[in-house]
């Protein structure tokens, strides 16, 4: 059973910052691939930003590309989005997700695993 759980989210102006957590087990962070999705209201999941979690590559959408940063800590089975330079466009329901190859590149499947979510809203 995979159990992830998110915490992090807030509201914060444009420009600011935020730290999305998903902690989960030791089990999870060593087998699968793990990543970072968000759900805007009226719009599709979306991917991004995804971790190797083994090798450590990273993957993001290109619309986060250099204002976020995917990591982990091992020892805390914890799994990190540090957010900068938030937009009011990033405001969305954030999901923490484990699976398969396709959770690192950002794809979705009926097989991945997600979280509760954790709400982020940028206000401009």
């Amino acid at each position: 059973q995979v159990h992830l759980v998110e915490s992090g989210g807030g509201s914060v102006q444009a420009g600011g910052s935020l730290r999305l957590s998903c902690t989960t087990s030791a089990y999870t962070t060593s087998t699968y691939c793990m990543g970072w999705f968000r759900q805007a209201p009226g719009k599709e999941r979306e991917g991004v930003a995804g971790l190797y979690t083994r090798g450590g590559s990273t993957y993001y959408a290109d619309s986060v590309k250099g204002r976020f940063t995917i990591s982990q800590d091992k020892a805390k089975n914890t799994l990190y989005l540090q957010m900068n330079s938030l937009k009011p466009e990033d405001t969305a329901m954030y999901y923490c997700a484990a699976g398969g190859t396709w959770v690192c590149e950002l794809g979705t499947s009926v097989n991945t695993y997600w979280g509760q979510g954790t709400q982020v809203t940028v206000s401009s």
